[in-house]
């Protein structure tokens, strides 16, 4: 579901502290201004945080095409932006979904003649304090938009493997001025007034080339979650102090260590660091969970997945049964899967919303207030993502809880190994992924040739939930097979992404009908509208999702499944 503008922006520096002159005095020099009652308007603060990505060798810098997955604001989303005609860019959007480090498909595909397949990671996170203003008509219509950005940001230095090393925190302040539903004549007028009142154009067209070209400084460690200089949390509730004090914890275990892990090593080891290592990740997201940190509830469910899929995919190298211990982690990742699906939905449908021209007829009755449809959908979905959160913090403090924490802290502990988990890892653990795999190679089959509607829709949820359990179980055993794992984990996670597209696509068509039955006339017309647009992207992603699928089944990428 790509949408496509074309931007026309100018950005200027300005020093830490200078005040950024008024629109009024610049919208006096606009002829016919009074007559068509230009103004002044406030949009508020927001805080984003954008994620760039590029191949490792900068292919779409090189190409002047940058991409990135940002949260906040209205306009939430991966965007994708290339050269425009007479100095404007063409910015092509999809919702954010669930990916967080994989780049939608939909989106690949635009930029694959640059790329030339290589694998797109991190390379740039962009934190910015904005505040906006605006340049409004009679009817309230927004003609443009002047951004005032505080940003701190750092270049991303990928590593082999999964780690990532960072560049020294850079800041600057910015002001960007930005073409809406104006013309270009207005722009000009009020874009010459900012040069006159001093303000001078940025040497760099984007935060992200500012980054790249700062590439000189000596990395830093990578901070704490939480502890960068700058990078605050978003609002949230003040923490609460666990009853458990589960960040006192600290995950040990018994055995060879990451970095002592090799092919000839004890298969059950292998897998003891790897549980011990997500179990001490739930632990970390313990407290940031509790203070409502961005991201926190996603990374703590997921640590909980993996220790659930490791736990099934490799039982057979462990004495004891882990159901009991899989059925607690399925409770927990359940009750953390509430908060974090409101979220999910919460953040696309808004960030769709806002991108939609809803009829005057249909906005509310205050002309001026710009973006109040989107407003009026955050805060519906937003009540439903306050109380999934209190649940949450309710059941982190409950018996139950603390059990699970103990039992899962005993199992790294003394994890006893079966004749199999004793056994070299290149042995057992190859045959373990390609078990997983084949499982979700019959499933794919079977949803071939099941007939569109529910029934296809439903083995390609579960095709999905396959796909995960391929991925972690390749990434459960990287440590030891490197390149080759990891590389067929990154192919498994494109399909679980598209498949995750299709799911999301699937589950907010149905919310979008109960949502639409009780909402304000506007809302709801709103919501049918991106009901029809759920349904393309639907066809979309199965499209999508036949292209990774072909690419997964490459004989190179399964050659270690021996």
């Amino acid at each position: 579901m790509v949408s496509t503008h074309e931007e026309i922006e100018v950005k200027y520096d300005l020093p830490p502290g200078a005040d950024l002159p008024p629109l009024g005095p610049l919208l006096q020099q606009v002829p016919g201004a009074a007559e068509r009652g230009y103004r002044e308007g406030d949009l508020g603060e927001h805080e984003l945080e954008a994620t760039y990505f590029d191949t490792a060798g900068l292919a779409l810098s090189a190409a002047r095409i940058t991409l990135r997955r940002r949260t906040g604001g209205p306009d939430a989303g991966w965007h994708l932006k290339t050269p425009g005609r007479d100095g404007a860019r063409l910015e092509q959007r999809v919702p954010l979904g669930r990916a967080v480090k994989t780049v939608p498909a939909a989106l690949r595909r635009l930029v694959e003649e640059h790329t030339g397949g290589a694998a797109l990671v991190p390379v740039a996170q962009v934190n910015t304090r904005r505040h906006v203003r605006s340049v409004l008509d009679a009817a309230g219509t927004r003609l443009l938009e002047l951004a005032d950005d505080v940003v701190q940001a750092r270049r991303l230095l990928p590593l082999e493997g999964a780690g990532q090393a960072a560049a020294a925190v850079q800041d600057w302040r910015e002001v960007e001025l930005e073409l809406a539903d104006g013309d270009r004549s207005l722009f000009d007028v009020v874009d010459a007034g900012l040069r006159a009142a001093g303000l001078q154009v940025s040497a760099s067209g984007s935060k992200l080339g500012r980054v790249l070209a700062d590439g000189s400084a000596e990395p830093e460690p990578e901070p704490e979650p939480g502890s960068e200089p700058g990078f605050e949390p978003g609002p949230g509730p003040a923490p609460t102090a666990p009853a458990a004090a589960p960040a006192d914890r600290v995950v040990e275990h018994a055995g060879p260590g990451r970095a002592d892990l090799g092919p000839r090593s004890r298969a059950g080891h292998v897998l003891v660091v790897h549980l011990a290592e997500q179990v001490q990740q739930v632990l970390d997201q313990d407290s940031r969970v509790r203070a409502d940190e961005a991201d926190s509830i996603h990374k703590m469910r997921v640590a909980t997945r993996r220790l659930r899929s490791a736990l099934k995919t490799f039982q057979p190298l462990l004495t004891r049964p882990t159901k009991p211990l899989r059925d607690e982690l399925r409770w927990l990742a359940a009750e953390l899967g509430a908060a974090r699906d409101a979220e999910v939905l919460r953040d696309r449908l808004v960030a769709s919303v806002a991108a939609l021209d809803v009829p005057d007829e249909l906005q509310p009755a205050d002309p001026a207030a710009a973006g109040a449809v989107p407003a009026l959908v955050a805060d519906q979905l937003g009540s439903a993502y306050r109380a999934a959160h209190e649940q949450v913090l309710a059941e982190l403090d409950s018996e139950r809880y603390r059990r699970l924490l103990d039992a899962l802290q005993d199992l790294v502990e003394r994890p006893g190994f079966s004749s199999r988990g004793r056994r070299r890892a290149d042995q057992v653990l190859p045959r373990r992924v390609a078990k997983t795999f084949g499982t979700l190679a019959d499933l794919v089959e079977r949803a071939h040739h099941a007939p569109a509607g529910a029934e296809r829709d439903e083995l390609l949820h579960e095709a999905r939930k396959a796909a995960k359990q391929v991925r972690y179980a390749a990434e459960a055993v990287s440590v030891v097979f490197g390149k080759d794992a990891t590389r067929f984990a990154r192919a498994v996670t494109e399909v679980q992404e598209v498949l995750g597209e299709h799911q999301d696509s699937v589950v907010t068509r149905q919310r979008l009908r109960d949502l639409a039955a009780s909402a304000r006339p506007e809302v709801a017309f709103a919501y049918g509208r991106l009901f029809a647009r759920e349904e393309t992207h639907a066809v979309t992603t199965e499209a999508d999702f036949e292209q990774v699928w072909n690419s997964v089944q490459a004989k190179r990428l399964h050659r270690w499944l021996r």
